[in-house]
């Protein structure tokens, strides 16, 4: 049986080619497994954003690709999604899209006294992302997402 993130790649790899017909970007990929059930999930994105509707089509498009492709052994069941509005910022491709934007970012260690830093996201290098003009190593984050006040 091959791996969750291999299968998740593959379905990556299948969504792309759909996800642009439509219009949309893929904006993450997981193939998990919650109690006894396996989850693909497939979230997606816009310039203009991501309504209910958009899922339906993605949804309705992947079903067919999916069952061609045959990559998933056994049942599971597919979400599509948005990304929201605290979307989690896992990779280059989310840290070039979110760049200008106010991040959250969870800590392994402290840093300034803090494992938690909250600013605009100024850039990125492979080595490390900068918030408010300070340079945090990407093997210290935990977490990283948009950060929204209500």
């Amino acid at each position: 049986m091959k791996s969750s993130g291999k299968t998740a790649e593959e379905a990556r790899a299948l969504a792309e080619p759909v996800a642009e017909a439509l219009g949309y970007f893929i904006w993450d990929v997981e193939y998990v497994k919650e109690g006894t059930e396996w989850f693909l999930r497939i979230t997606i994105d816009s310039e203009g954003g991501i309504d209910i509707e958009d899922c339906e089509k993605m949804s309705h498009a992947m079903d067919p690709v999916l069952d061609e492709a045959d990559i998933i052994e056994g049942s599971y069941r597919l979400e599509i999604s948005s990304p929201g509005i605290e979307r989690e910022i896992k990779n280059d491709f989310h840290l070039s899209k979110c760049t200008g934007e106010k991040v959250q970012v969870k800590l392994y260690t402290q840093i300034d006294g803090s494992k938690t830093v909250i600013g605009t996201l100024d850039g990125y290098s492979e080595e490390c992302v900068t918030v408010d003009g300070k340079d945090i190593p990407k093997k210290s984050i935990a977490k990283m997402n948009i950060y929204f006040e209500f």
